[in-house]
């Protein structure tokens, strides 16, 4: 039977491997361990989805910016500049 939390135990995944892979295929599971969650089983497209919105995340250098995307923030510091100016 699948538990309806998506959450198991270590003990869990020893005995019930299968079931609880093909609930991972769903939705994302916990494993727990000593009553703290320590893994998350997801899919693949899951996990491809948050590697993708990481990169997204990742540090930049002007170097390394679109032309628009520096165009924007050119503006930004721009704008800023004239409003604390005008606070002045």
């Amino acid at each position: 039977m699948t538990n309806r939390t998506g959450s198991y135990t270590t003990s869990d995944l020893s005995r019930k491997s299968g079931d609880i892979i093909a609930e991972a295929l769903r939705r994302p599971v916990t494993i727990t361990q000593r009553n703290k969650p320590r893994l998350v089983l997801l899919n693949i497209e899951d996990y491809e989805r948050l590697m993708r919105q990481s990169d997204m995340r990742a540090v930049g250098t002007i170097e390394t910016m679109s032309d628009a995307l520096l165009a924007d923030f050119e503006g930004a510091v721009d704008a800023y500049a004239d409003s604390d100016e005008t606070s002045r």
